[in-house]
């Protein structure tokens, strides 16, 4: 490909709940013998749930598939309140992965609704996180698209809060919250938005980079909304081209110039790794972060006890007393790439 040079947004890929998620799964196939059940993908890209497949994670749609007794994760994106219940019921290990921006968002929705408030939720819908939040509180929230969803709310007299999908382009974002603003100036909002910072920072990179680019390809899947978000930053940008694909093999043979690069949140480094190599620019790679993220989400609760009591059985069996976080402490010192890496 006559391809002048590459401009790699900065930051990009993984995020803290994407890597938070991964990490406890492979905890959970090394703990577990297999199937380790997942609800929902654990997080929305092919090539990590084809990771997880091959060492005999199944993914399912409905806990009720879940054997008795057998081990069950959540996934990140967030789940509905009576499917975490039907889960703990199933007797088994459970696991939630949830994201905590994700879990911060269903608390603001737990509060508004007991409060009184309808709710606007600017989310899309069938997206597993939209789902798992509207089912906090069904009754009281309104899923929000369109101006014309608010205007179908403009006879409702109770007070009005608004939150979101935490994976939504920023644009979509500023538009239905503006709007919403203009028809009840009493809205109650978040101090802090819903967005997740990890997307409005790939936002923000690909923002800085897509004006100067003669493409733009954004790596990640379909599915992954804060992927499809990135395509709609890039094409609000006016660049000519803006290719989504989820590898190297699906980039088209006719690049040339400048190009732009970036990866959804649940995009691993080693796709980003096989375009470079595919694109092989002349003039190299770039890079200008707009900002260095050091975020760490620990592993989930649940699963820090069962690394507590691997440890204390691990003092019982050596007879070597040890702290009993080193497990979930050894967490910090490896990253998901590490996880996919073959030869982990």
């Amino acid at each position: 490909m006559p391809v002048d040079r590459v401009l790699l947004a900065s930051p990009r890929g993984f995020c803290a709940g994407v890597e938070k998620a991964i990490k406890a799964l492979d905890w959970m196939t090394r703990i577990f013998e297999p199937p380790v059940y997942c609800y929902h993908e654990i997080v929305h890209n092919q090539f990590v749930v084809d990771h997880f497949r091959r060492l005999g994670v199944q993914f399912i749609d409905d806990v009720a598939l879940v054997p008795q007794g057998a081990p069950v994760m959540l996934s990140a994106h967030g789940s509905p309140p009576e499917v975490v219940e039907a889960a703990r019921r199933s007797g088994g290990a459970v696991i939630d992965a949830v994201c905590p921006l994700v879990t911060k968002v269903h608390h603001e929705l737990r509060v508004r609704a007991r409060k009184g408030y309808t709710v606007l939720y600017v989310g899309h819908e069938g997206h597993e996180e939209a789902v798992g939040t509207m089912a906090v509180a069904p009754d009281s929230v309104h899923l929000i698209q369109s101006t014309r969803d608010i205007d179908a709310l403009a006879d409702d007299t109770s007070p009005k809060a608004l939150l979101s999908q935490t994976t939504l382009s920023i644009d979509e974002w500023q538009e239905l919250r503006e709007y919403a603003l203009e028809k009840f100036p009493d809205l109650w909002t978040p101090n802090r938005s819903d967005l997740c910072f990890a997307t409005t920072n790939r936002q923000a990179a690909l923002k800085a980079i897509a004006s100067h680019a003669d493409a733009v390809v954004v790596i990640g899947s379909a599915n992954s909304s804060n992927t499809v978000a990135l395509v709609s930053v890039a094409e609000a940008t006016n660049c000519p081209r803006v290719l989504r694909v989820n590898s190297a093999a699906e980039l088209p043979d006719d690049l040339s110039g400048v190009v732009a690069v970036t990866a959804g949140a649940s995009a691993p480094e080693s796709l980003v790794d096989d375009v470079l190599r595919a694109l092989r620019p002349t003039n190299g790679v770039q890079i200008d972060p707009v900002t260095v993220e050091d975020e760490y989400f620990p592993p989930p609760p649940e699963l820090r006890e069962t690394l507590r009591a691997l440890s204390t059985l691990l003092d019982l069996a050596f007879d070597a007393p040890r702290s009993s976080d080193d497990a979930s402490a050894s967490d910090r010192q490896y990253n998901a790439a590490a996880v996919l890496d073959p030869t982990h």
